[in-house]
């Protein structure tokens, strides 16, 4: 079954644009029932606040992971309404893991401001990423939806392979040996299984059948493995005045990201001289980055990952089409993906 085009979809940035806009109130319900001193530290992440707790006009981010949500419930012929409360609960999910990533990676901007914890401190940054996981499973369980409870299995599911891959992640920086395999296996669990999780609980809030929320399911892991591999490109070569990040981030602190596990195990000469610059003892200096870059690119680490990226969303968008899905969420569903799989940002 072919995604057929509708000229009632949404393109991907208005479906982004009207996603927010409903998930918005719920999600900052929910984070007004913390104490103070947590809905300063949440509110200032998701660019709500300044330290002070003075309003501001900060763009949030993408919000990709509830527009999934509330695209699956309708493309198996549910309402976005019915499936908001598992939206807002994957969007506070998504929140807790990158508060408590911008601390393990010791990552100073996000979103083109400084990190919670280089405002507020470790700790503080930590808890308001727990206050947000507890928050995710709260918003679900009070719902009332026949899908709760099996969305609260769902979600901690979810959360337990993140957890997973992050530990793989941060254990791959002491090792020199990390292959492709293990890296795609640590991507699956830290970003697929998320994007997964939001396809799978708005299919199940939208009432679909079990086949559909597998396929869907798939589609969502599938396109998150996509999305880590422009994610990981973004880390080397995006633009600042973009991604809200340093020009070269992930290599500056030697992650084993993607390309760079491509590049390593290439077997070129230019492999051997990036591994010599990741494995050296002292920091990389200014000088070594683009450098290091530019070894990631001349041992294919880039261009893999870019056919991959481009693979991975060709069999997502297979997946999406055995869901059966309707075909204006179908459409704006594919819009998105394409959108996830080829940014900027």
């Amino acid at each position: 079954m072919a995604i057929v085009e509708t000229p009632h979809a949404r393109s991907a940035r208005e479906t982004l644009a009207w996603s927010r806009e409903l998930v918005d109130p719920g999600l900052r319900a929910a984070v007004n029932t913390l104490a103070p001193a947590m809905r300063l530290v949440a509110g200032y992440h998701f660019g709500w606040y300044d330290e002070h707790g003075a309003p501001t006009r900060t763009q949030g981010g993408k919000a990709i992971r509830p527009a999934l949500v509330v695209l699956a419930a309708e493309a198996v012929g549910g309402s976005p309404a019915t499936a908001l409360p598992a939206a807002v609960a994957v969007e506070l999910v998504h929140n807790f893991s990158l508060l408590h990533d911008d601390v393990m990676d010791g990552d100073l901007t996000r979103r083109h401001r400084a990190t919670a914890w280089r405002v507020f401190g470790n700790g503080p940054a930590i808890l308001a990423g727990d206050a947000l996981l507890t928050l995710a499973s709260d918003v679900l369980a009070a719902s009332g939806h026949p899908a709760a409870q099996a969305g609260v299995r769902t979600l901690n599911t979810a959360v337990l392979e993140l957890v997973d891959g992050q530990v793989a992640d941060l254990a791959f920086e002491k090792r020199d040996d990390v292959g492709v395999a293990e890296c795609q296996t640590m991507v699956a669990g830290k970003t697929g299984a998320l994007l997964g999780c939001a396809c799978a609980v708005g299919a199940d809030f939208g009432g679909g059948s079990t086949e559909q929320v597998e396929h869907l399911r798939r589609f969502g892991e599938l396109l998150g493995l996509a999305f880590q591999h422009v994610d990981d490109l973004l880390g080397i070569w995006g633009d600042p005045e973009i991604t809200g990040k340093p020009v070269h981030s992930d290599l500056r602190t030697r992650k084993k990201s993607l390309p760079v596990v491509a590049a390593l195990t290439s077997g070129t000469a230019a492999a051997e001289e990036l591994a010599e610059l990741y494995h050296r003892a002292e920091p990389l200096s200014d000088a070594d980055l683009p450098r290091a870059a530019e070894l990631v690119d001349r041992a294919g680490g880039r261009d893999w990952s870019r056919r991959q990226a481009d693979e991975l969303l060709e069999a997502a968008l297979r997946a999406l089409r055995e869901a059966a899905p309707e075909n204006r969420p179908a459409a704006e569903l594919a819009a998105l993906a394409r959108l996830a799989s080829h940014r900027e940002s």
